[in-house]
This record gives structure tokens, sequence and C-alpha cells, in this order.
């Protein structure tokens, strides 16, 4: 049974990090970088704006939530060890805060992971506390939460200042800058590039904490239990939350908010639910899309932070320059160019863990997790099978 959870989580991570990519590559192949995209925010049109819907804040979403379900797996097994906790587990999150610093200076703006970390500091320290105080946190949090968001989307809806927008359109520092320029133009943009972990926090403290109990409750396992409780996910997150997240997403720039991170959170339990389902219907050896998905899941962060850089090279002037010269191709290449990077991380994260058990940055991550600790015994969660990663 442990077994064969792993592997669930396993996929479902592959289907987090290539359905976050689905988000990332309209940022990647509009020629105007970030400022195009969040300048389009104004009406793209009604494909463009279909083919958003469909992973907008879903996949990120559903990656929170298995990060929470990796740090109640990390909980368990200090707790089976009768180490300190969180003990070593700060410094697994301090280097995936590193990580994201690089990852958002060196190569996207909209990185997550120091989001990641900043939650898992918080989240550690209330993980193992009763049902009652952990539900207090979710309620209280999420309400506050969703109280703010709601404020700021009324602000949005009476606001009309649409020339902003139209300005930032006519920007060409990613199709035609240097590497150079947009790494200054981070460094110069560092707190309004991260505003969004305003948004990614506290979202990210009722996730993860709802990843933990979810996790506890068996919803990963292949149980009567388990399946009833995702049959309850998939009715609320496919059956509501995908035609009200619909909605929001045709409604226009002043729902944003509502359609990233309120919304996609709901819409995320369901595919949860229906992947874990269908990943449990399936018996015999895995076919080439499972296998794919589940070495991405394996190689989480490399897959992530790579694709990204994919992303740049083909798209951005310094690279391909793709961005621009396919502009009139839009929205059609799109998903074209997404398909084409997902393809050549299922193949490369393959061919990689046929000679290794982790990824690149796994293994630099791993190596610079137990420098440290000089040798001692490390901890390891019942999920790592060997294989730690900040991505667990």
């Amino acid at each position: 049974m442990t077994n064969q959870r792993i592997d669930v989580l396993d996929v479902l991570r592959g289907v987090a990090i290539l359905g976050t990519l689905g988000t990332n590559i309209w940022i990647f192949t509009d020629p105007g970088g970030p400022a195009g995209v969040l300048g389009a925010l104004a009406q793209p049109g009604a494909v463009e704006t279909f083919l958003r819907f469909l992973t907008n804040g879903k996949f990120l979403a559903l990656l929170t939530l298995l990060f929470g379900a990796g740090l109640e797996l990390q909980y368990r097994s200090a707790q089976r060890r009768g180490t300190p906790w969180p003990g070593w587990y700060l410094w697994r999150a301090a280097l995936l805060f590193a990580e994201g610093v690089i990852h958002y200076f060196l190569i996207f703006e909209f990185d997550v992971l120091m989001g990641y970390a900043i939650t898992s500091m918080i989240v550690a320290y209330l993980i193992g506390r009763s049902d009652r105080a952990v539900r207090a946190w979710m309620v209280g949090v999420g309400s506050v939460f969703a109280v703010v968001v709601g404020l700021l989307t009324a602000a949005l809806l009476a606001a009309e200042d649409t020339a902003a927008g139209q300005a930032a359109q006519e920007s060409t520092l990613f199709s035609r800058g240097s590497y150079a320029d947009q790494v200054l133009t981070r460094v110069e943009l560092f707190g309004f590039y991260r505003l969004e972990a305003v948004f990614i926090v506290p979202m990210g403290i009722v996730l993860f904490l709802l990843g933990s109990r979810l996790m506890r409750a068996g919803v990963f396992e292949g149980s009567e239990r388990g399946g009833t409780l995702r049959r309850r996910l998939m009715i609320a997150g496919l059956g509501a939350g995908v035609p009200l997240n619909l909605l929001t997403s045709f409604a226009g720039e002043g729902w944003f908010l509502v359609d990233r991170y309120l919304l996609p959170p709901v819409v995320a339990l369901g595919l949860l639910g229906l992947v874990v389902t269908v990943a449990h219907r399936m018996t015999g050896a895995p076919g080439p899309l499972r296998r794919g998905l589940t070495d991405v899941g394996r190689t989480a962060l490399s897959c992530y932070v790579f694709q990204n850089l994919a992303g740049a090279v083909l798209c951005y002037g310094w690279g391909l320059g793709l961005a621009e010269r396919l502009d009139g191709l839009r929205p059609w290449w799109v998903p074209v160019a997404w398909a084409g990077i997902c393809l050549l991380f299922m193949t490369l994260a393959s061919l990689w863990l046929r000679r290794f058990d982790r990824g690149p940055l796994e293994l630099l991550w791993q190596w610079a997790y137990q420098a440290p600790q000089r040798g001692g015994d490390t901890e390891r969660s019942e999920d790592e099978q060997g294989r730690p990663s900040p991505i667990r």
C-alpha cells in the first residue's frame, strides 16, 4: 500500500509540474514577457482565455497540496525515528528558499519556491498540532485570505484605468533585450514581481495543512475510504469549481484574483481526486505516459526549474526569439510549445533516472542538505525512498 501511494504521489507531482508550465508558457510566448501578459489581462481572445483557464492557478494549487502531503510524511518519519521536529527540516526550507532566489534572478520572475519555503517554515510548527487547532488555523487564515481577495476584487472592478496595461504591452525587454538586461530588471523590480508571495503564502498555509490532513484521511490510498473521499472531492472540484472558475475566466480582468487564487484550489481538489482514482484503476505495467509523469514527479525540482529555462531559451530574444517570430500564430502555437517541452522533459527525466536515482538539482540539493550534518543520520520520509527532495 505504501509503495502504491508513493507511486501515485509521483504521478500527481508530474501532472502538477507540467501543469504549472501550462500557465507559465503564456508568459514566455508573449513578446512582452511578463509585462505583456499582465497588460493582456484586459481582454485576450476567447480561445486564449479558454486555454489559459485550463491551467491558471489549478496546478499551482495541486502542487501546493502535494507539498503539504509530503510535509506530513516527513513529520511522520521524524515521529517514528524520535528525532526533533522541525529540526533539520528548517534547513531544508532554507535551502529551498535559496534555490528560489537563484531561480528568480537567473531564470523566472514568478518563482514559487521562495513562497513555498516561507510557508513550509510556518506550517512545520502547525502540522503536529491537534486537528481542532489545525482546522482553526485553516478556517482563520482562509477566511481572512478570502475577505482580502474579495475586497481587492471589488477595488479592481471599480477601477477603469487600462493605460498601464496598454503601455506594458509595448515592452521589448524580453523580445529584444539581453539576458543581462532581464536579470537587472528582476533586481530592480524585485518588490513588484514578489507581490504574488502575498497571496501564495496564506493560500499555501491553508493548502499545506489541507494536504496534510487529506493524507491522514487516506485520500491517496486504494481503500474504500479513499475512494469515497475522492468522489466527494471530484463532485466539489469538478462539478462546482470548474463551472464557477470558467465563469470568472471570461468575466474580465477585475476577477483576476478570484480566478487565480480562490477558485483554482477548489478545482485542484477535484483534479487530485480524479488523477488518483484513474491511477489506482490502471493495472499492469505502466505505459509511456504514466512512466513519463512518474519520472517527472521523481525529478520535480529539476523539471520545474529547467522547463522554465527551456521556455526562456526558446522564446526570449537572447535565445531563439520564437515569441516575437511566431506572435502572429498566437494562441495556436502556444499549446504546441507547451506539449513539446512536456514531451522533452518526460523523455529527459526517464533517461536520467536510468542512471541516477535523483534529478540533477535534487542531487545537488541533497549534498547541500547533508553537508552540515557531518555524516550523521539524516532525516528521510517514507515518501522519499532514498530520494530526498525539496518538493516532497
